[in-house]
């Protein structure tokens, strides 16, 4: 008897010998067929000279490949103990798995691939994802324009309301940062969406006129949908010419829009509706003049002025200094918003859209320090609207200012040298 076990251990080395067989250790990652399979148990053969089992919390089935296993299918699965209480490989397919989904993160993150992951919950921040059983972040500042979440006055318990509508959905995203040591991962649906709309959107340029539909209206502008699938904003400074305090009282989801092109930054999309509207200020010149009385009404009270609607289309400024407000008195207490009062207008600036009014006629400002007010008085206004989306001004717009600034310096200092060979002759 002890010949024959002496004979068969042997044979069975020589097996091992023959077909280059190492036997694997704990971390190994092995491939098995099938033998049998059950919601409690999988049983594999390891190359024909072992069996492995899967067991238990083992049991991995949310990647496809774990899921609906049956006799002959070829699986991986990950080592866990070389030898169990029956002499089986005790195996893993979830350690498997969680080695199979970093290897595919790391890879999406080096070759900048697409990866769907499912969205587990919502907090303020942004979705809770995971792909395979790994936890990532999603954060709402890396949603897609369609899936952002557009809310009237920044309402928070809205906007967890719209992140709440994703759960349980699946998401395609690029993955931003990796940490396996921390277990954590961030990806962006809008880097997807972008590289998705690449294509699409490099069929557009700055000029080209399109026809889309609102599909948000916030405090800085409105967004419009327009060809196959694309989305740009209308800043609240692009609108109309006129001034224009809420978006809202003007627009509403659903209207149809004329726009044009001002601006394309990877797959942000900037438009101008008022580029396609007559600038008013071409013809102010015919219908208001220099120390003209005029009648406006107050459309907002500053710290700095009052903004004066004077018509539909001709908004302008009346700078404190040109109140006459005596020591102790504020504008609140001479100046109510909706209703109109008589003004002068001092000074003229139609090119850049400006026109300054006052209490009394004579006062043009003319002088820098008071037109440096009027401007700066402006700037805070628009300022005090968020420019978060506001797109960056066009080279070639820049240039065409520069260029007219320093043709402008160069004519007055002309001027100046021609008065002064006539003083000298």
């Amino acid at each position: 008897m002890p010949e024959k076990n002496t004979q068969t251990n042997d044979e069975f080395q020589a097996l091992l010998e023959q077909d280059s067989f190492t036997p694997p250790k704990v971390g190994d990652i092995v491939t098995g067929t099938v033998l049998s399979a059950s919601n409690a148990e999988v049983k594999l053969d390891i190359g024909g000279i072992m069996v492995g089992i899967v067991r238990g919390r083992e049991l991995y089935r949310e990647a496809p490949e774990y899921a609906n296993l049956k006799t002959g299918d070829t699986i991986e699965a990950t080592v866990i103990d070389t030898e169990n209480e029956s002499g089986e490989l005790e195996l893993s397919f979830s350690y498997a798995g969680h080695q199979k989904a970093w290897a595919a993160l790391s890879d999406a993150l080096e070759n900048k691939k697409i990866i769907a992951v499912k969205i587990k919950e919502a907090n303020k921040g942004g979705l809770v994802v995971i792909y395979g059983q790994i936890v990532g972040f999603l954060p709402v500042s890396q949603l897609s324009p369609d899936n952002y979440p557009r809310v009237s006055g920044g309402d928070k318990s809205k906007i967890l309301e719209k992140l709440k509508s994703f759960v349980g959905t699946d998401m395609e995203a690029k993955v931003m940062d990796l940490n396996e040591k921390e277990e954590k991962f961030i990806v962006s649906e809008k880097m997807a969406w972008s590289e998705k709309q690449r294509d699409v959107i490099s069929q557009y340029k700055p000029g080209t006129v399109v026809v889309g539909t609102i599909t948000a209206v916030t405090s800085f502008g409105v967004f419009i949908s327009f060809g196959e699938g694309l989305e740009g904003l209308i800043h609240i400074s692009e609108l109309a010419w006129q001034r224009i305090e809420n978006p809202a009282d003007h627009y509403k989801v659903g209207d149809i829009l004329k726009a044009e092109i001002i601006n394309i930054d990877g797959a942000k999309i900037f438009l101008s509706a008022k580029k396609l509207l007559k600038d008013p200020w071409t013809e102010v010149a015919e219908h208001y003049h220099l120390n003209d009385k005029v009648s406006g009404e107050i459309l907002k009270i500053n710290p700095f002025g009052l903004f004066v609607k004077l018509d539909d289309d001709i908004h302008a400024l009346a700078h404190v200094s040109n109140l006459n407000l005596k020591a102790g008195q504020k504008l609140e207490d001479l100046f109510s918003i909706g209703k109109a009062y008589d003004f002068y207008i001092i000074s003229m600036e139609p090119r850049e859209h400006r026109m300054g009014l006052g209490m009394a006629p004579g006062r043009e400002a003319s002088g820098k320090a008071e037109k440096a007010a009027v401007a700066k008085a402006e700037e805070q206004s628009a300022d005090a609207v968020s420019t978060d989306e506001k797109p960056a001004e066009p080279k070639a717009e820049k240039a065409k200012e520069k260029k007219e600034k320093s043709e402008k310096v160069k004519e007055k200092s002309k001027k100046s040298s021609a008065k002064s060979a006539e003083l000298k002759a």
